[in-house]
């Protein structure tokens, strides 16, 4: 977990105002990965006594646009938020309970950045997720 002067720091890099609204949703990502934003807004909220839902949903755009989180939606879910960024990890969704988990790539240097037709694009990130059962889903059915 990054200290406050560490998420402090990492606003200053992102070129955005330090505010404690900004910190305690970013301290809420790092403290709660995957966490949709009833969860950060709750964090937020322990830490700060009160925050709008409205103030919450604009720091986690601006936090996202900056590159300090990563905003995910696996199929039929709601959008969930990571400080993981950067890398080329991808995600693991239980289809019982819903919990998400990264996994980095399967092998080799970014396999999953190849595409079989790019069409003309220039790929720079691929979204996978992998679907399943964690291990107490699983054991339960």
């Amino acid at each position: 977990m990054p200290t406050t002067g560490e998420l402090t720091d990492a606003l200053r890099a992102a070129e955005l105002r330090v505010t404690q609204p900004r910190l305690a949703v970013l301290d809420a990502v790092h403290a709660h990965p995957h966490a949709d934003t009833e969860a950060v807004i709750r964090a937020a909220r322990e830490r700060l006594g009160a925050v709008s839902h409205q103030a919450v949903y604009d720091v986690l755009r601006a936090l996202t646009a900056a590159g300090l989180v990563r905003r995910i939606e696996p199929a039929g879910s709601v959008a969930r938020y990571e400080a993981r960024t950067g890398d080329n990890h991808h995600h693991l969704v239980c289809r019982g309970c819903g919990v998400v988990a990264d996994v980095d790539c399967a092998v080799g240097h970014a396999p999953c950045l190849t595409a079989s037709d790019d069409r003309g694009f220039v790929v720079d990130e691929a979204e996978v997720v992998y679907w399943g059962r964690c291990p107490a889903c699983a054991a339960s059915a």
